[in-house]
């Protein structure tokens, strides 16, 4: 279970980019195989050309990531939670702004440390590996919306 929420940041990590790629790598069967098989880490490995020393240098990072994950998921999960009950109780303004202020915080320190392990990772790679992999994952961390299980099918995850 504690790999799991890990995986789902890393699946939407790339979920978007999944689909250009795939269109763009339509003829390379390692990519195509790990599409089919909705298999995140075989499309890292396979679409940034990594060894495995850097796919097992990745994966341990990966997975060391997915407790602090799990932990900013549920608090956002919870932050949300209170904000919604206070909207459906006609709680006071300065309440709800408070909550408000605590949903947008929490999402600030999940993004942060999403781009944190993200970087780590890319860290990992060649340095043009390393760089296209940023470039493609980066842009995406604000659309996590921290519900539901990310796929590589490009099903819409925002906040």
């Amino acid at each position: 279970m504690k790999h799991l929420l890990t995986t789902l940041a890393l699946l939407t990590l790339v979920a978007a980019a999944t689909g250009f790629v795939a269109y763009q790598r339509a003829g390379d069967p390692q990519v195509k195989a790990a599409l089919e098989q909705r298999d995140a880490m075989a499309w890292l490995k396979s679409e940034f050309s990594l060894n495995d020393a850097q796919f097992a240098r990745i994966k341990t990072l990966h997975d060391a990531y997915s407790v602090e994950c799990e932990d900013h998921c549920r608090a956002i999960q919870e932050a949300e939670k209170a904000r919604q009950d206070l909207k459906q109780a006609g709680a006071d303004p300065v309440r709800l702004a408070e909550a408000e202020r605590s949903v947008r915080e929490l999402t600030e320190i999940c993004e942060t440390a999403i781009a944190s392990h993200v970087r780590r990772c890319a860290a990992e790679m060649s340095p043009a590996a390393g760089e296209r992999y940023l470039a493609m994952v980066l842009p995406k961390i604000a659309d996590f919306d921290h519900r539901a299980a990310p796929d590589v099918g490009l099903n819409p995850h925002r906040h």
